[in-house]
């Protein structure tokens, strides 16, 4: 079998001066299975081309017993360095940390950053052996990359390059730690107290879940042997803010400043389904992307940003991961089980702020994605805040953009109600990621839903037969809508006399979608037509 695999992935740059498009063209080849377990969810620092790899899990997607998910077993509890030049990994037991942070430092989905020489780890959760029970954690941990690199290359304490302190808004797990300038902003995630239960509270093991719905921003800077945090502000919103274990990513905004996207995540506060609008975060505080429904990518998975300052584009790449949208055969299908996924896509902002989302003509190689990282190459050239610079590459001429590594591989789109916990594992493979700038015509293709103005949302529900639909319009109309079978018969239609301005509310109650399947959802508005294809299972 051929030992490398090869995607290409076309991504629209804009019109060259002479009036030529231009787009990307990536390819992904499998760089190597590293000599270790498989890791997912975890944390990473990088210095010299060398990657330091902390907590995560070694098993695949969480089961859905209390007894049996995010057990202790599926701990991350070595530290890795590992040369992705020659595929070496040397490890470090926990047990050679600091007692005090061994429990934090082995938790799954923790926030991290790098800045310089210094990750920043916060929170995470994870079972702890000292009060037996599972927890969200609650300190900032500071590492000295270099130093611990080097202390578990040569097998040395690694006790003074680590520092911590703790803040009741650390204590967060599922978020993301991302920079704007100097510095840290800290975004959603939630703290959870208790075994995971797919049911409620007050079914078998009881636990306590809170959101943290808040940005913290805060600097950080070391005064003699400690440090200290300063400059700290909070923004609260429980509507736009309420996501977690989601993608936040570094963006250069359409002024040219710094900023960040938090794109998607889960859960809407109503139903347990994700969140399709993104939300921009600046200096100034953040504004809510309610014109753009992002379909693809909604869990956290591999991801990158790269700007061309001359188009003045932002375009960020998103790699598998789990969504509630997936492409088949050219169609858009909504499936609310929210599947595991193979879909590259990416959102691209223009001049004017307008963003829009394309599904590149090529796919993951699995199921796969979901608690990746991407890991920039070093020799790529990025801005202050790492978001690749386009306008540094020359036409036509082949750079690393950098590497994936590890996540969920997942044996099938829909596994969480099996029991068994054997359908999915974490990925020990390294995929190599290569960009080039071509001139021709891009192959990506425009998802024109998610910026359809009528923002229309199906909830069907196969164990009642209820349908629920959600949509918005400009001004008071009449609408007509039903529903088909795959094969084209019609089993239900209606009449909307009126409807009122913004967003609108419908149920019915439909018993064929007992049935299972996939189905059609239309909609007419005057001479405007929409569809849906959607899944019952």
């Amino acid at each position: 079998m051929n030992k490398y695999l090869y995607l290409l992935v076309f991504s629209c740059l804009a019109y060259s001066s002479m009036g030529q498009q231009q787009f990307l063209e990536i390819e992904i080849e499998k760089h190597a299975d590293l000599n270790m377990n498989g890791i997912q969810s975890y944390a990473i620092g990088t210095h010299q081309g060398k990657w330091l790899i902390i907590g995560g899990r070694v098993d695949g997607l969480h089961r859905r017993q209390p007894f049996a998910a995010f057990d202790e077993e599926g701990n991350n509890k070595q530290v890795f360095v590992v040369n992705p030049k020659d595929n070496s990994v040397v490890s470090a037991s926990i047990q050679l940390f600091p007692e005090n942070l061994r429990e934090q430092l082995q938790s799954t989905n923790m926030q991290f950053y790098q800045k310089g020489d210094l990750l920043f780890l916060v929170g995470g959760y994870g079972y702890s052996e000292s009060i037996d029970e599972h927890t969200t954690y609650s300190k900032l941990i500071v590492l000295e990359v270099s130093k611990v690199i080097e202390a578990i290359e040569n097998k040395k304490e690694v006790f003074p390059y680590i520092y911590y302190f703790e803040h009741p808004y650390f204590q967060v797990t599922g978020g993301r730690l991302e920079s704007i300038y100097e510095d840290l902003y800290l975004v959603g995630g939630h703290k959870f107290l208790g075994k995971y239960n797919p049911l409620d509270p007050d079914h078998g093991p009881g636990f306590t879940q809170e959101y943290s719905n808040r940005i913290f921003r805060f600097g950080i800077f070391k005064e003699g042997d400690k440090f200290l945090m300063d400059s700290v502000s909070t923004i609260v919103d429980s509507l736009w803010l309420h996501r977690r274990d989601y993608n936040v990513t570094a963006q250069i905004l359409p002024d040219g400043a710094e900023g960040l996207t938090a794109f998607s995540g889960v859960f809407q506060t109503q139903r347990d389904l994700p969140f399709l609008h993104s939300v921009t975060i600046s200096e100034d505080g953040f504004y809510p992307n309610d014109s753009f429904y992002q379909h693809y990518n909604h869990y956290h998975c591999a991801h990158v940003g790269l700007v061309s300052n001359f188009y003045n584009q932002m375009h960020t790449l998103f790699f598998g991961g789990i969504a509630q949208y997936y492409d088949s055969a050219g169609i858009l299908v909504q499936d609310n089980n929210v599947p595991f996924v193979k879909t590259i896509a990416r959102v691209t902002r223009e001049p004017n702020g307008k963003m829009f989302e394309y599904k590149l003509p090529v796919e993951m190689p699995d199921y796969l994605g979901t608690g990746s990282e991407f890991i920039l190459h070093p020799n790529i050239s990025v801005r202050h805040n790492k978001v690749v610079n386009l306008d540094s590459l020359a036409i036509d001429s082949a750079y690393t953009l950098g590497y994936i590594l590890g996540g969920i591989k997942s044996t099938a789109p829909n596994i969480f109600w099996e029991n068994e916990g054997d359908l999915s594992q974490a990925s020990n493979t390294i995929y190599k990621v290569r960009i080039r700038i071509k001139e021709g015509k891009s192959k990506d293709i425009l998802n024109t839903k998610a910026n359809h103005p009528y923002k229309i949302s199906l909830y069907p529900n196969y164990l009642t037969g209820d349908f629920d639909f959600e949509y918005s319009i400009p001004r008071a109309s009449a609408l007509k809508w039903a529903i088909y079978s795959i094969d084209g018969k019609k089993i239900f239609k209606s009449q909307i006399k009126t409807s009122k301005p913004g967003t609108n509310l419908i149920h019915s109650n439909i018993p064929e979608l007992k049935k299972l399947g996939t189905f059609e959802f239309r909609l007419q508005h005057g001479k405007e037509q929409y569809s849906q294809v959607f899944k019952v299972e």
